[in-house]
């Protein structure tokens, strides 16, 4: 019999990323790559990658990925699409048949502008137009699924183990200054395209280790907002915390780290007595988001790396439950389940660290840069 350490057991599913702060282009290979040590991380029930900067071409329109049941559906859609936006270019994502992917939906891709009539008459920003129409086709319109809508950036994923989504759509002829990807193994919820990694809102992805027992708290607040979780997994509920934090509330990143992940009680109290007047104040602002945003509080074991324009922002719960960790190599940092992911991405990675639990890793394009 086998001892405890002398067997491997993965815990969870497997994430890792990369991003350049100087912004220089990466192609999809070494991403791919970071996936094969965690090979049993994931059960081939869902793989996924998202990509920063792919589009330079197309930057200034949001970019729709959406996949369709059928035909019909996808008339549907579009005709939805033409009413909404200027649809400057339209296309299938470019896919390479495998063996290893299967049951193989429509899967387009849109770059388009809200008509700024329509803005006019509804007295919206574009982000809060096109999160709406997000919502609005996932919701209504049966068989079709907007997986991707940033700008400048893409979401890739399938029913499949992500070193075999990345040859499937073939990732390695991207460039792109970040990268985040994801194996899946779910234990509560179907593998079905639509649940793969990352999910995304606007140019937020989020990939998910770690399962979320407060799901339900989480998903009853955000849906009062417009929201609607309609993807059946829990990580669904994250990228829209983000996306109403961030954007709609106007919170910092540190400060979402604070309202998802945020001290004990007991700890905040302590932070209360301290000598230290600056950690006084911290804790007082630790009471007002943990007051203000208590059902926001994500509880339960996770790691997450939250993907946006400009950046990465890797997080683990207050427990750390879960494993992650970064490294550095020159302009680029990493971050994944494991160091033998990042060693398969670049062998000279240096400065491993493994960040405490709520402790936010915030990485960030050099000021100046052009995206």
């Amino acid at each position: 019999m086998k001892l405890e350490g002398q067997i491997r057991i993965p815990s969870g599913c497997a994430i890792s990323a990369v991003i350049a702060r100087d912004g220089s282009r990466m192609s999809g290979e070494s991403i791919i790559r970071s996936m094969l040590p965690m090979h049993d991380r994931s059960n081939g029930l869902g793989g996924g990658f998202a990509a920063y900067g792919i589009y330079p071409e197309y930057k200034d329109f949001y970019a729709l990925h959406i996949l369709y049941n059928d035909k019909l559906v996808r008339e549907e859609c579009e005709a939805l699409l033409r009413d909404r936006f200027e649809i400057v270019w339209a296309e299938d994502i470019p896919i390479r048949k495998i063996p290893e992917i299967t049951d193989i939906p429509v899967i387009r891709r849109y770059f388009v502008a809200p008509l700024a009539s329509v803005l006019s008459r509804l007295q919206l920003d574009e982000k809060e137009y096109v999160a709406r129409t997000v919502m609005h086709i996932n919701t209504r319109i049966d068989g079709a699924y907007v997986f991707s809508s940033g700008k400048n950036m893409g979401t890739f994923k399938a029913v499949g183990f992500p070193e075999d989504v990345g040859r499937f759509y073939r990732l390695e002829e991207y460039e792109a200054y970040s990268w985040t990807a994801h194996g899946r193994y779910p234990t509560n919820t179907p593998g079905w395209w639509g649940g793969a990694h990352p999910f995304a809102l606007l140019d937020y992805t989020i990939v998910h280790n770690g399962e979320i027992s407060s799901y339900d708290a989480n998903r009853r607040f955000i849906e009062m907002f417009g929201y609607k979780c309609t993807l059946q997994t829990d990580t669904e509920v994250i990228t829209y915390i983000a996306d109403y934090l961030l954007r709609r509330q106007g919170l910092t990143l540190e400060e979402l780290a604070s309202v998802i992940a945020s001290p004990f009680w007991s700890t905040i109290e302590r932070m209360k007595t301290s000598a230290d007047p600056e950690m006084r104040a911290k804790a007082e602002r630790l009471t007002y988001f943990r007051t203000v945003f208590s059902s926001l509080l994500i509880t339960g074991p996770f790691s997450i790396i939250l993907g946006f324009s400009g950046g990465l922002m890797a997080l683990n719960d207050r427990l750390k439950l879960r494993s992650m960790v970064t490294a550095e190599h020159g302009e680029r940092v990493y971050i994944a389940s494991e160091e033998a992911a990042i060693r398969a991405m670049d062998p000279d990675a240096g400065n491993f660290y493994a960040p405490s639990g709520g402790e936010p890793v915030i990485v960030k394009v050099k000021e100046g840069v052009e995206l």
